[in-house]
């Protein structure tokens, strides 16, 4: 019986991808077929031509991040006939500007809604000098502000954090939101299902939103139906429909659980079994997540709200979701979660590895799943080793995108002989996002060193200016590093073919 109801679900999830993937590919021939029948006009090919041309030109001129330009540009020119169609035709359609305009009309509202918190603010820069630009900066900017009465735990691995996240869970009073790339049925998933549907039935506010593409493989059909009817709230974010736009390569990559607006959590750990260890995918999975308490919650509630206010197209106050009781004065250094857009062109999760780099004196610790960045980043990581500081990166040694990772690898070269030291996590997939910066400022999110999540997805995270946690965060590290093995020069050392090849990637490692 349950080999039939297994069956039964991977026919309705391929059947799915199957139809979306012939409906793509039937617009790609229809688009190819017109192209292919300017061969009969001599005038229309020339026409094709000349906007594969202008197209080119006005790429160049954007304000874009220039890899993105690069890979761009390169592909309309390798096909000149083409290209300039098939550009316009995906970037620019009315789905996308619609849906711009809301994430614009929504962030402004949710700025408007915070609290300034300038007194915080003012005593977060004399407690962290150091960091006065990057706490000034994402208080104004993207209007995140800093919080000090906020204590935050740090887990080492998805196992720790989904079973305090069910103990939480279990006392929440008012709401529950929840906010995932990837949900997948299975041991952790079904225990959270099971509190969120007890506490749905005595009257607490519980809300869910997941990624359709990133649950896609994961999640059967029409699953947002079944959680209602459990009396869930439920939003999928950018449903994944067979339509050739770049809206779909926008994704919801958040992960975040909000509980009474007094806990909140974010990391790397989405809501699957690999996840805590009991699937088991690439080896050991090792990630991270955080917990914050009290104060520093608020703007997790928001950035949900923003998202859910998006997806519904309704408006709520943030204030009648706050905590109407003080929390005290519980001391933990500084807190100050953010979040990132692809829509405003405000690249805040590159600013905030950016300021690391900057404000290191003595030395900085990387995890990531993916190493593919820009000239900006790259250089900052690069000059702040030379500079004397003792720069680690920890990246997988076992993929979960080949392609990816041999990309990844072509990195390793330049960044070693600049004196960073690169390890690779033998044990099996790195996935944890984490930042420690001389033992006073650390960040724990879920954002990637890569094109995709740098200046695509939907990411958040947590600043910690000297708080006990950052000390949890750079012990994880070193711990780690003894399940890891230093990538040295010779190790950098391969073939004309492989370094072509790895080249050839770098182009367009924007676009993977």
């Amino acid at each position: 019986m349950k080999k039939r109801k297994y069956r039964s679900r991977l026919r309705k999830i391929f059947g799915r991808r199957l139809l979306i993937i012939l409906a793509i590919l039937f617009q790609i021939v229809l688009l190819a077929l017109m192209l292919f029948s300017s061969n009969r006009f001599y005038w229309l090919g020339g026409l094709f031509t000349a906007l594969s041309i202008a197209t080119a030109l006005h790429l160049m001129i954007r304000s874009d991040k220039s890899a993105f330009k690069l890979s761009l540009v390169f592909l309309i020119l390798l096909f000149p006939l083409y290209g300039g169609v098939f550009y316009w035709v995906f970037h620019y359609q009315t789905a996308n500007v619609g849906f711009r305009k809301r994430l614009e009309s929504f962030s402004k509202k949710q700025r408007d809604g915070f609290e300034r918190r300038e007194d915080a603010l003012l005593r977060a820069t004399e407690a962290a000098p150091e960091d006065r630009k990057l706490l000034h900066y994402l208080q104004g900017v993207p209007a995140f502000p800093v919080y000090q009465n906020t204590a935050s735990r740090y887990f080492p691995s998805g196992r720790e954090m989904h079973a305090s996240l069910l103990e939480d869970l279990r006392r929440a009073e008012r709401y529950i939101f929840m906010e995932y790339f990837i949900i997948e049925e299975g041991l952790m998933w079904d225990s959270i299902l099971e509190i969120l549907t007890e506490r749905a039935a005595h009257g607490v506010d519980v809300r869910l939103i997941y990624d359709d593409f990133g649950s896609i493989l994961t999640l059967p059909p029409r699953y947002d139906k079944k959680m209602r009817e459990a009396g869930i709230k439920c939003k999928i974010f950018n449903k994944f429909h067979p339509f050739l736009t770049t809206l779909q390569n926008n994704r919801d990559h958040r992960k975040i659980t909000v509980i009474d607006g007094k806990v909140a959590y974010t990391g790397g750990v989405n809501l699957a079994d690999e996840y805590i260890g009991e699937k088991i995918r690439f080896g050991v999975w090792k990630d991270s997540a955080i917990r914050l308490c009290g104060e520093g919650a608020a703007s997790f509630t928001a950035m949900f709200l923003g998202m859910w206010c998006l997806l519904t197209q309704t408006e709520e106050s943030l204030l009648s979701y706050l905590p109407s009781q003080s929390f005290g004065s519980v001391s933990d250094g500084w807190v100050q979660p953010y979040s990132d857009s692809p829509m405003d062109r405000e690249n805040v999760g590159e600013h905030v590895f950016l300021h690391a780099a900057s404000r290191t004196q003595r030395y900085l610790y990387i995890t990531t799943p993916y190493l593919m960045v820009g000239d900006e980043l790259l250089s900052a990581l690069k000059f702040c080793a030379k500079s004397g500081a003792d720069v680690r990166i920890i990246t997988p040694h076992i993929p979960d995108k080949p392609a990816v990772h041999f990309t990844t690898r072509s990195y390793y070269r330049e960044l070693v002989e600049s004196g960073i030291r690169v390890y690779e996590f033998t044990d099996g997939f790195m996935h944890a996002k984490n930042v420690v910066s001389d033992g006073t400022f650390a960040v724990v999110g879920t954002v990637n060193l890569d094109y995709r999540s740098l200046y695509l997805h939907f990411e958040c995270g947590v600043c910690l200016y000297g708080a006990t946690t950052v000390a949890a965060v750079e012990e994880d590290f070193l711990k780690t590093l003894e399940s890891c093995r230093e990538i040295t020069a010779p190790d950098c050392k391969s073939n004309f073919i492989v370094r072509l090849f790895q080249q050839v990637c770098r182009i367009f490692a924007p676009l993977m």
